[in-house]
């Protein structure tokens, strides 16, 4: 029999007592939102809209109040279904990873915008779309959950992409991700930290480093602080240690006119301009902010001959369907492992 309630006053209910939880107005409407529509497993949002003045279905508030009372206590919602999307797809998350945040969407948009240039040109010439797609190599650094790198193979199907990471358990998911959305031909899972196992060349190197100042770590939201490996968020005293170190491998590892192409935090923008333009192998090429205004995404290219040095090798090679040899590569996938250097989020640095 079903339960005497309809489906919205359950749904006000739970989005109430996320209120009080401190958990903001809209985001608690959302949340109820998406942890109902997992307890009734997996309906879509307009379904969900349709029914909202039903009787709630049998079981449903068994299924529903555990969900409920895990997010007051302010465990994130995408460890709590289990999927956040990204880009359009559906990405595995839990422990261990970072939940992906809306403003990396921005570091996969300016990588597609320019990795996939040619392609646009080859089609408004009116070649097959077989041609259209031409071979790229990517390393996505700090890959985490993978949700750069699958949704980068999964929008570009000429590409290959190194997904590295110094977290055995963030690459489980990385391969996890790859194999759902049927990419794991094109993205190979490596364990290592940042750059230093890779060979390259690279057509671009794209990262979400850590970038939180690690005194500003206290002051994030709970769900963050306290559910998220430290790992992915800590960026050091000024947020930019990683990033220091990031540039410098990259240069070395980019083809000319190769894009280097990063995440960063809140009132980072000068310093991180201040660390490519101090690496005399790259063009600084400017940041992209995101809705609130902010910056959050910087672009710089390989110089084709780079300043006060040699013109690039001609021997070096073209791009090529694989991707460089790794010497940290994991194994197979059943026992191949992974890790995370992922992305923070909206607020002091923070997202979601």
């Amino acid at each position: 029999m079903a339960d005497s309630a309809i489906l919205q006053q359950r749904i006000l209910a739970a989005r109430h007592r996320l209120e009080r939880a401190g958990i903001g107005r809209a985001e608690a409407a959302l949340d109820a939102d998406v942890l109902a529509r997992h307890a009734l497993g997996g309906w879509e949002r307009g379904r969900l809209l349709a029914s909202m003045r039903e009787a709630c279905p049998p079981g449903f508030d068994e299924a529903f109040e555990p969900l409920v009372a895990r997010r007051e206590h302010r465990e994130p919602s995408g460890y709590i279904t289990g999927v956040r999307e990204f880009w359009g797809i559906d990405i595995e998350v839990g422990r261990g990873v970072l939940v992906p945040r809306p403003e990396t969407e921005l570091l996969v948009d300016e990588a597609l915008a320019r990795l996939s240039a040619p392609a646009e040109a080859s089609r408004r010439a009116g070649r097959a779309m077989v041609d259209a797609f031409p071979s790229v190599s990517i390393a996505d650094v700090g890959t985490g959950s993978g949700c750069v790198a699958v949704a980068l193979a999964r929008w570009l199907p000429g590409a290959a992409v190194a997904a590295i990471d110094a977290s055995d358990e963030a690459l489980a998911y990385a391969r996890r991700n790859a194999a759902r959305q049927g990419v794991q031909d094109r993205v190979l899972v490596v364990r290592g930290d940042l750059l230093g196992a890779q060979a390259g060349p690279f057509d671009a190197v794209v990262s979400n480093p850590p970038y939180v100042p690690t005194e500003d770590i206290a002051g994030l939201p709970p769900e963050i602080r306290g559910y998220e490996p430290m790992g992915a968020l800590d960026g050091g005293p000024d947020g930019l240690a990683v990033i220091r170190r990031l540039v410098p491998e990259a240069a070395a590892r980019l083809r000319p006119g190769g894009w280097l192409l990063f995440e960063f935090g809140f009132g980072q923008a000068e310093g991180v301009r201040a660390i490519v333009e101090a690496e005399p192998a790259f063009e600084w090429h400017g940041t992209r902010a995101d809705l609130a205004g902010i910056p959050r995404v910087a672009m710089a290219r390989r110089r084709v001959t780079a300043a006060g040095g040699p013109p690039p090798d001609p021997e070096s090679p073209p791009p090529s369907h694989g991707l460089p040899a790794c010497p940290e590569q994991a194994e197979d996938p059943a026992s191949a492992r992974q890790a995370e250097f992922p992305a923070p989020s909206p607020e002091p640095r923070a997202p979601d």
